[in-house]
C-alpha cells in the first residue's frame, strides 16, 4: 500500500556537492543503456546530460542539509521508469508554484517530446551542474532557471513566500517555492502561452489553471496533488 506524501515547512536549504560513485548506475549499466536507447528512438530530443541526485540528507531545526552526487540522465531516467527502487539516492528538486492574484495556481502540461509527456505539475527540473555555486547546490537558482525557460517569466515579477514547502514521497523530495503574483490567472496564462508560441520546440504543451481541489487533473503527480490539497484546505 502506498503511503501518502508527507509535507513539511523548511526555512532554509544548505545543500552541497559531495561527489561519489552511484553504485546503482554501474551495476545496471547494460540495462540502463538499452532502456535509454529505446527511449531515444521514441523521443530523439532527449539528451543524456549530467544531473545531480541527493545521497545524504537531514533536517535540523527547520534546515534541510543535504549532499549531492553527479550522474548521467540515462541512469536517472531508467531509475525513475523502474519505480525509483532503493538505490542510495533521493530525487530532490525545486519547483515554482505560481499563486495568482485571484487565488489560483498555474500548472504546466509537459510537451509530447519530453520524458514526462502529458504530466501536469509546477515548472521544475532535475538539478544539474549549472546549479552549482562553488561547492553549493543552489536549488533557488535551479527554480528560477526552470521558471524562465519553461514559462518565459522572470522571478522579479513575483513575491516569493518565505521558506520552502517540502513534499516527501518515498525517494522523491519536492521543494516547492510559492511565488505570489499581482496578476490574475487568465492574464498570466495568456502571457505564458504567448511565450510558448514563440518557442521553436516549447517544453510545455499548455498551462492549466487550478482554483480548487476539484480542478486537479488525474495527470497531476501525487506530490503536486498533496501540496494543492493541503493549500486549498488552508494548510
Amino acid at each position: 500500500m502506498k503511503v501518502a506524501p508527507s509535507i513539511f515547512h523548511i526555512a532554509r536549504l544548505e545543500l552541497s556537492f559531495a561527489p561519489k560513485a552511484w553504485t546503482f548506475a554501474a551495476e545496471h549499466r547494460a540495462e540502463i543503456d538499452g532502456y535509454f536507447e529505446t527511449l531515444r528512438r521514441a523521443k530523439p530530443e532527449l539528451w543524456n546530460g549530467r544531473i545531480l541526485l541527493m545521497h545524504h540528507q537531514v533536517i535540523e531545526q527547520g534546515v534541510l542539509r543535504g549532499q549531492y552526487l553527479e550522474a548521467d540522465y540515462a541512469s536517472f531516467a531508467a531509475w525513475r521508469h523502474w519505480g525509483r527502487p532503493a538505490a542510495g539516492v533521493r530525487d530532490c528538486f525545486s519547483a515554482a508554484a505560481i499563486l495568482t492574484a485571484d487565488g489560483a495556481f498555474l500548472l504546466a502540461v509537459m510537451g509530447p517530446h519530453t520524458f514526462n509527456a502529458g504530466k501536469i505539475y509546477f515548472p521544475c527540473g532535475t538539478p544539474d551542474p549549472d546549479d552549482l555555486v562553488g561547492d553549493n547546490v543552489d536549488l533557488d537558482l535551479s527554480m528560477r532557471r526552470e521558471l524562465r525557460e519553461e514559462t518565459g517569466l522572470d522571478i522579479t515579477g513575483f513575491e516569493p513566500e518565505a521558506g520552502w514547502v517540502m513534499v516527501v514521497e518515498g525517494p522523491l523530495i519536492a521543494l516547492i517555492k510559492v511565488l505570489r503574483s499581482t496578476e490574475n490567472a487568465t492574464t498570466l496564462r495568456e502571457r505564458i502561452l504567448a511565450h510558448l508560441a514563440r518557442e521553436k520546440i516549447p517544453e510545455l504543451a499548455d498551462i492549466r489553471i487550478v482554483r480548487g481541489a476539484g480542478d486537479i487533473n488525474p495527470a497531476v503527480p501525487n506530490f503536486v496533488r498533496a501540496f494543492l490539497t493541503a493549500r486549498f484546505a488552508g494548510g
